[in-house]
């Protein structure tokens, strides 16, 4: 089997297993999973969605978080951990959406990596979620579940990962199969008790299959 024909396999399986494939953080609006995402690092996303209800009551548009003083951001994100980095962060790049993109999210992959906090991993969110494009998400569920099931060699770096990818993801699937990398990792696939034995990927997964 090729790691085309075992990626097709795997989304296959993935797909039914997972109908429903979306973005595990809650957000209504383009700007708002910005924020999420950069807060969701080293966090739960859990823990995210407890605080940006109480971020965007009190900042409820893209211009007033780009007037807002950080330390007040940062007095609202601390449970997420790192808040002056993540205020910092937000401050700066909803500042950025407000003066240069009229308060809008854009659609272009390189004018979102050049948005402050925001890399491949948001902006391949943001693309594929919010504008429907193809995208590769590749968080540590995506990176861990891709090499147990030899879809990357032994290989821990989310830049080569994603292009690995790329090559043996159809693109209209890649978005998709990232969540459900997600949902499966959190419900089956766990890092530290993987439930091997109930697994629809045993067969083909190179841990599941010894």
């Amino acid at each position: 089997m090729t790691k085309k024909q075992r990626a097709l396999a795997v989304i296959a399986r993935l797909k039914k297993e997972y109908p429903d494939a979306v973005c595990t953080l809650s957000y209504e609006q383009a700007w708002q999973l910005l924020v999420s995402v950069r807060l969701a690092a080293q966090c739960t996303d859990a823990r995210v969605d407890r605080t940006t209800p109480l971020l965007f009551a009190k900042f409820p548009s893209v211009a007033a978080l780009a007037a807002a003083d950080p330390a007040e951001i940062e007095a609202i994100v601390h449970p997420c951990g790192l808040g002056p980095s993540k205020a910092r962060d937000i401050s700066r790049c909803m500042r950025v959406l407000h003066e240069e993109y009229d308060d809008q999210v854009p659609d272009d992959f390189e004018k979102l990596l050049a948005l402050p906090g925001v890399g491949r991993k948001s902006a391949n969110l943001v693309m594929g979620d919010v504008f429907g494009k193809p995208a590769i998400v590749t968080d540590t569920h995506c990176i861990r579940i891709s090499n147990l099931l030899g879809l990357v060699d032994n290989d821990k770096d989310p830049y080569r990962v994603e292009m690995a990818l790329k090559k043996i993801v159809p693109p209209e699937e890649g978005n998709a199969l990232c969540h459900r990398f997600v949902m499966h990792g959190r419900a089956v696939c766990i890092a530290r008790r993987p439930q091997c034995d109930s697994c629809v990927l045993r067969d083909v997964c190179l841990n599941g299959s010894k």
